[in-house]
């Protein structure tokens, strides 16, 4: 070969399809459902025999691969640039690092049985498809490139022998009588790929079969140069010429060098590095030029267990066969450099990289070497590329592309991906020169050995329990440092190659996630995310909850999703980062079922969450009734420190419910997860009439057993919000009507408006209400609503006075509203008409008593007696009456202009005495009729502070 070539040698990639053994092991994150279907592609080619042992499957493939050309032609150039102490140290480093990714495959290969595919399907099985197709998409262009790159370096060496000089005469007696050019080049690099076209087409074992005598002849030349540092005596030897060195001055370098066989003077002149310039290129050397060179001369070591599909027991061989043939290229390459420091002097080390053929006891066998190594590196990356190329079919990440590379012959070889990679090979072989590519080519492989440490890395930290490999010498710090190596050498190798490698392949992951369709693999990232989600949430200390970092935490009880998706929609955005959960109550009992009747309705819950794009749980229970599933829900949702503290309702109403779930306009609006799935199918009950609340005619609760909800709730010390009128909100074209013009606005009203005898808007629960109001604005889709704050007052109050302190309160608080202070006089006199004018002095004085104790208490100071009665259902509640509500209503309807979006009205605690529940809820009827979206709203801890 051509002392100019620079000669990188790469390995196979992957594998055959089956495994031998009776059962087939799943890999973690591997279903049910792979498994059998693995089983029964098994059972589809049981007539191909599993055959490869040991040596002929993995220590032979190995030891191919790692040897290469680099042995022949480059174990001169690291010692003579080098020295022996630095060689030695760079195959210590560089094997360090290689074996840290050998123990990972070790591990990965005898966890389960290993399909077609090799490193991709270690990777794709543990991290996923995003990031196994992207690393197979390069492993198989890696390869492809490779190939060529491999038939063109024999090319050379053969034009370089038998080639006719440039003058197209040859000299007499000269075997050089092949025509060179450009076209005779291809028309020979086109033959040989034939070769190995021909080789891939019959199968792996004929592939095993001449790999193995394409061994025998490289164990020969090796015993011949072993042989030939002892035989041959010390002579002269010519040195080819140089490249010339521009603006260098100075005495010419020698011409001649000496072969001085086995003397001390000569180790100790090889002992210290003395870099010069490279005589084929004519760059100057360095540590890193230098191991980069070298570095491709210790890989391959994915080749045995990419032949795993054809080995009797893979789980036996890759481990001791991969591990043999690591140690053996080990010894041979210090062994070579040894003796290469001991027998020739620096020059010649330094300026004839073909060196060993000239001291050979017959110089055409290292030639002969040379052509046989990189035949069989050709050959080893087209069956490589064709394997992944199948595997990838297989996997339909790229749809009905490469549906023809699913093809395979009767024994199981996958030809057409066999002969789409020729294809390609032929393609790359156009190009003349693959020189440019050679380093980022190495790149690509080193990515793919970091994918396999970090899947190894990402199994052991998840401890997932099917991870229990039978190869156990391995710990996650061996992951990490194989990882950290192959990053070093990648940008050792060439900085801007392994950036532009690390883009690619993030370009090709981002291309899979959004147009492949979900795999049934299973995710690692999910087992990784389980393991520090719960460490996490033991760290979450309920004790350490502090009134500065609350958040909502919400629990939203949905009747029937198809009426309720602008209620699901809408308190999505007032979560604030916070829990929210979808909860459901099934009417029924375990005992008279036979089986668990939730089990097969989360998948419809889970797709109305992916549906809807919004970030929820779904939490469903079976139970007698809906008072005691929402107790069970409040009690046992969420874990430790992650625990729901607010219930939202739906209104108990007659309104009629509207299926939004087959709404065409909700299905264009709402974005989906799956591009394909415009529409999953729910299977969701059908709508009955008056539906959106949990109750009415024909509903699962009655009114009292619903207040009793309500009231249930506030006795575990749970916020509670009741939402009407929601099925009437639309988010997308709520926010959308006119972003940025202020015209989205969004009402509170903090007074207890069945209580017009006290009007205090500082109490816990009207301060709840601001943090709501609040809350919902600081989302980026209602950032720019307005927020109007609506007070109260009567007559002989100053209106002025109540507003600025308000205006106050609300600085105070960092919340940015508009104050509208309303006057209602009329309203509180229908009240009054009804209670007498002994009731009406009384709350005139405990509304005068609140108005000067105002400045005299904290902002957040609880009341005592006070706030309880301000909180409390009214002991008069049965005398108020309907003109009094109908009339409040009428002046919430007279604020509205512009109307709101949303509007946030006080919920009064519920009577203490069970017989008024119904009496309460028609009250609250009445107070938010024809309102449109509003929600009731009741707060039992603070939420608020003004401390830093």
């Amino acid at each position: 070969m051509s002392e100019r070539t620079p000669l990188l040698h790469y390995r196979l990639s992957t594998s055959v399809n089956e495994q031998s053994g009776e059962h087939h092991t799943c890999l973690p994150g591997e279903t049910v459902e792979q498994s059998l279907a693995f089983s029964r592609l098994k059972s589809a080619h049981q007539s191909r025999p599993k055959k490869l042992s040991t040596f002929f499957g993995v220590v032979i493939p190995t030891l191919l691969s790692m040897f290469s050309v680099v042995v022949f032609l480059r174990i001169g150039f690291v010692v003579g640039q080098c020295g022996l102490y630095q060689a030695i140290a760079m195959f210590l480093v560089a094997y360090f690092i290689i074996s840290m990714t050998v123990l990972s495959v070790c591990a990965i290969s005898t966890n389960g049985a290993l399909d077609a595919g090799g490193a991709y399907y270690m990777i794709s099985r543990a991290l996923g498809p995003e990031f196994g197709g992207s690393l197979g998409v390069m492993f198989f262009l890696a390869n492809v490139c490779s190939s060529a790159l491999y038939i063109l370096g024999l090319v050379e060496a053969i034009v370089a022998t038998f080639g006719l000089p440039e003058d197209g005469v040859s000299p007499a007696g000269s075997l050089q009588v092949l025509p060179a050019g450009y076209w005779w080049s291809l028309l020979y690099a086109t033959g040989i790929l034939l070769l190995c076209l021909l080789v891939c087409l019959v199968g792996a074992e004929i592939y095993a079969k001449a790999s193995f005598l394409i061994f025998l002849v490289v164990m020969m030349v090796l015993a011949s140069i072993f042989i030939s540092f002892f035989a041959m005596r010390p002579r002269t030897i010519l040195l080819p010429a140089a490249l010339p060195v521009h603006n260098k001055t100075g005495p010419q370098p020698p011409n001649m060098a000496n072969f001085t066989g086995f003397k001390l003077d000569t180790l100790l002149g090889n002992l210290d590095a003395d870099y010069a310039v490279d005589y084929t290129t004519g760059t100057m050397m360095s540590f890193a030029t230098v191991f980069a060179v070298m570095f491709n001369g210790c890989t391959g070591i994915m080749a045995g267990s990419n032949m795993s599909g054809d080995l009797k027991n893979p789980s036996y061989s890759i481990p001791r066969g991969t591990i043999t043939a690591v140690i053996f290229t080990f010894i041979i390459y210090n062994l070579l450099s040894l003796m290469v420091a001991c027998s020739c002097d620096r020059i010649l080390l330094q300026r004839d990289y073909s060196f060993l053929r000239d001291i050979n006891v017959w110089n055409p066998l290292v030639t002969v070497g040379v052509y046989s190594s990189t035949m069989s590196a050709a050959m080893s990356n087209l069956i490589g590329a064709s394997r992944i190329l199948f595997a990838l079919a297989r996997d339909d990440l790229f749809g009905t592309v490469l549906s023809l590379a699913k093809k395979t012959s009767h024994n199981g070889n996958p030809w057409v991906s066999v002969l789409l990679s020729w294809f390609l090979v032929q393609l790359v072989l156009f190009t003349g020169k693959l020189n440019t590519i050679a380093s980022i080519v190495t790149i690509f492989f080193l990515l793919v050995y970091a994918a396999v440490d970090l899947a190894c890395l990402a199994l052991e930290w998840a401890s997932a329990p099917n991870f229990r490999p039978t190869f156990r010498y391995f710990t996650w710090h061996t992951c990490v440092l194989g990882i950290v190596g192959c990053a070093i050498m990648m940008f050792l190798i060439n900085a801007i190659y392994a950036s532009a490698s690390i883009a690619f392949m993030l370009l090709l992951l981002l291309l899979i996630h959004y147009l492949s369709p979900t795999s049934s693999w299973g995710y690692i990232s999910q087992a990784l995310i389980f393991h520090q989600v719960r460490k996490y949430l033991l760290m979450l200390d309920v004790r350490k909850d502090h009134v500065k970092f609350w958040r909502p935490q919400l629990l939203l009880m949905v009747s029937n999703p198809r009426s309720s998706v602008g209620l699901i929609t809408f308190i999505n955005d007032i979560k604030k980062s916070g829990l929210y959960v979808l909860g459901h109550v099934q009417l029924g009992d375990l005992d008279t079922l036979p089986s668990n009747p939730l089990q097969c309705r989360y998948d419809s819950w889970l797709s109305l969450v992916d549906h809807l794009n919004i970030k929820a749980f779904v939490n469903l229970t079976l139970a007698d009734s809906v008072r005691h599933g929402v107790q069970h829900l409040l009690f046992i949702s969420g874990l430790g420190g992650m625990r729901p503290n607010t219930l939202v309702l739906g209104f108990y109403d007659d309104c009629t419910p509207k299926d939004k779930l087959t709404d065409p306009a909700l299905t264009a609006t709402v974005p989906t997860q799956d591009p394909e799935d415009e529409r999953p199918p729910y299977h969701f009950p059908t709508l009955r009439p008056s539906n959106e609340g949990m109750g009415g005619n024909g509903k699962v609760m009655g009114p009292q057993e619903y207040v009793a909800v309500i009231a249930d709730a506030m006795k575990m010390m749970k916020n509670v919000a009741l939402a009407r009128y929601f099925h009437q909100f639309d988010r997308a074209s709520t926010i959308s009507s006119s972003p940025g013009k202020g015209a989205l606005y969004v009402d509170v009203w903090p007074v207890n408006l069945l209580r017009p005898d006290s009007s205090s808007y500082v109490d816990t629960c009207s301060l709840f209400l601001l943090q709501l109001a609040c809350v919902l604005n600081m989302v980026r889709a209602w950032r720019h609503a307005r927020l109007r704050l609506f007070l109260c007052v009567e007559e002989g109050r100053s209106l002025r006075g109540s507003e600025e302190k308000l205006g106050q309160l609300l600085k105070e608080l960092r919340i940015k509203a508009n104050v509208y202070t309303v006057p209602w006089d009329q309203q509180v006199a229908l009240h009054w008409q009804r209670q007498g004018e002994a009731g009406k002095r009384r709350p005139t004085r405990q509304s005068q008593r609140e108005e000067e104790g105002l400045g005299k208490r904290g902002l957040f100071e609880e009341k005592g007696g006070d706030g309880d009665y301000v909180n409390s259902f009214p002991s008069n509640a049965t005398r108020l009456s309907d003109e009094y509500l109908l009339a409040v209503n009428r002046l919430i309807l007279d604020q509205a202009c512009p109307p709101p979006a949303v509007r946030f009205l006080y919920l009064p605690h519920p009577p203490a005495d069970t017989q008024h529940y119904t009496a309460y809820l028609r009250q609250l009827d009445l107070l938010t009729e024809d309102l449109g979206p509003t929600l009731l709203i009741h707060g039992v801890t603070p939420v608020l502070t003004t401390d830093l």
